[in-house]
């Protein structure tokens, strides 16, 4: 499997996409009016106990009060003990009583950040986790061998009190390496404490690593044959960010055109597909993913395909053949949660097992943990998947005021990424001087207030004429102006 990393950093916008096999597979937009908070640790103050919920909202500082369950305060000693809560949200927390928490889930619109008092540090070796006592290696390390000598490493080097879990990175790593690891989350470690010590009331303690150090961090492995970035700017932070990786990373990042490379792998026809309900297979078949507030629901269906043999047959290729398109929708969404996928009816047990097998096999190249819970009375996939940040229709979709909110639209930020695109590839193409970009007066004061007019125009060479359309409601239109 071929894997790249293309990363377009800017002042106001730092994209990253990865690409395995030519095809975009994850895609991470983060925007400086928009800050991630997931994995930040806080000190905060409890505002409200409810025994009834067996839960406590804590204010951190932001805007709603964090949501803290009592299995997120409770002493664990295994990361896998789901046993019923025996104590009380009130013996454990008392209004005003400061702790430290740690977001785990980003908060919404309606919804404040979910919280845990089970804090984790993650490094490029190993995870910390200072208040639980657990030695744990990641499951995609299969052979049981490198199992149990990372095992016994971790044991070696963890401290009393502690926890660590063996990252999937650290196969074939020596002691050497996950000891500089641990010292430096460990470190980490002793300055949030100091800091939280002398900080009273509500305050950010620890902020957790940018896109650009998180991506480096987590997802540059032997795998990855090239990195591609935008400008000197970029290389040199990225090499930075490298230089205390073992191997030669260094060598396989290149500076390259961004617009080149977005037509080279369509990357922005396939990031508008991925906002569309209908997600085509190569056989000519189709799924259709529908998110919800409680559960994304995934549709398994033929359409055009007919198979070549029997009925049987023709069921089984489709949804093995969904599967992998399945998996990759999920990855580059980011959908987290409970997943209901509807597979196409398989009348034989051993049927139904080759496609839970190929899903299982399938998933192991998602990062994210995923549990497979099995098949319903109705014949439906369970499956969940941890959340992890905000999912791409939330970075990319607003919803629409023409219908109350029952259809979505791309939001501002992404409509002027694809004029922008659009905008570039007509400067290249046509000997005009201006370039005419008509949309709502919404969206123009948009681009304004965001001086995206003159950024356009310095990086088109062309000069730029916004004209307002307010019958585009959220559409907009690009077209080369030539002077008489």
């Amino acid at each position: 499997m071929e894997k790249e990393i293309i990363i377009r950093a800017e002042s106001d916008e730092t994209l990253v996409a990865v690409i395995e096999d030519r095809r975009l597979v994850e895609l991470y937009i983060d925007r400086a009016d928009e800050e991630r908070l997931t994995g930040n640790i806080y000190k905060g103050i409890v505002e409200n106990v409810l025994p009834g919920m067996q839960a406590a909202f804590v204010d951190i500082g932001l805007n709603k009060n964090s949501f803290l369950y009592i299995r997120e305060v409770l002493p664990k000693v295994s990361l896998e003990e789901e046993a019923p809560p025996t104590a009380d949200i009130s013996d454990l927390l008392r209004k005003g009583q400061e702790i430290l928490i740690q977001i785990v889930k980003e908060p919404t619109p309606t919804k404040g950040a979910r919280v845990t008092t089970h804090l984790t540090l993650a490094g490029r070796y190993l995870v910390l986790m200072p208040t639980v006592s657990y030695i744990g290696i990641s499951r995609r390390i299969e052979e049981e061998a490198e199992r149990e000598r990372l095992s016994r490493l971790a044991e070696n080097i963890c401290p009393e009190g502690m926890g660590v879990i063996v990252r999937t990175v650290a196969q074939g790593a020596g002691e050497e390496e996950l000891l500089a690891d641990l010292k430096w989350l460990k470190s980490v470690w002793s300055r949030i404490i100091n800091k939280s010590a002398h900080t009273k009331g509500s305050k950010l303690i620890y902020k957790d690593l940018n896109l650009l150090s998180s991506i480096l961090r987590d997802q540059v492995t032997d795998a990855v044959t090239r990195i591609i970035v935008n400008d000197q700017e970029t290389y040199d932070a990225v090499i930075d960010g490298l230089q205390f990786f073992p191997g030669d990373y260094k060598q396989k990042v290149v500076t390259a055109d961004m617009m080149r490379i977005f037509d080279d792998y369509d990357l922005f026809e396939e990031i508008k597909k991925a906002g569309k309900r209908k997600a085509w297979l190569r056989n000519g078949g189709y799924i259709v993913i529908d998110n919800t507030e409680a559960l994304t629901a995934i549709d398994v269906n033929t359409g055009k395909y007919v198979g070549t043999t029997n009925l049987e047959d023709t069921v089984v290729n489709a949804n093995i053949e969904a599967v992998e398109e399945i998996v990759r929708q999920v990855r580059l969404r980011n959908i987290g949660g409970i997943i209901i996928i509807d597979f196409i009816d398989m009348e034989k047990e051993e049927d139904r097992e080759k496609v839970m097998e190929a899903l299982s096999k399938e998933l192991k190249k998602d990062r994210v943990k995923t549990n497979i819970l099995g098949l319903t009375q109705l014949g439906l996939l369970e499956m969940t998947r941890k959340k992890t940040g905000h999912g791409l229709n939330q970075m990319m979709d607003r919803e629409c005021g023409c219908c109350d909110g029952r259809g979505r639209l791309y939001n501002d930020s992404m409509v002027c990424l694809e004029i922008r695109h659009i905008v570039n590839r007509e400067a290249v193409a046509t000997a005009a001087d201006i370039i005419r970009v008509e949309t709502s007066s919404a969206l123009i004061q948009y681009i304004k207030y965001n001086k995206l007019q003159n950024k356009w125009e310095k990086e088109s060479g062309k000069k730029i004429v916004l004209a307002a359309n307010d019958n585009l409601c959220h559409g907009f239109t690009v077209r080369p102006i030539f002077n008489d």
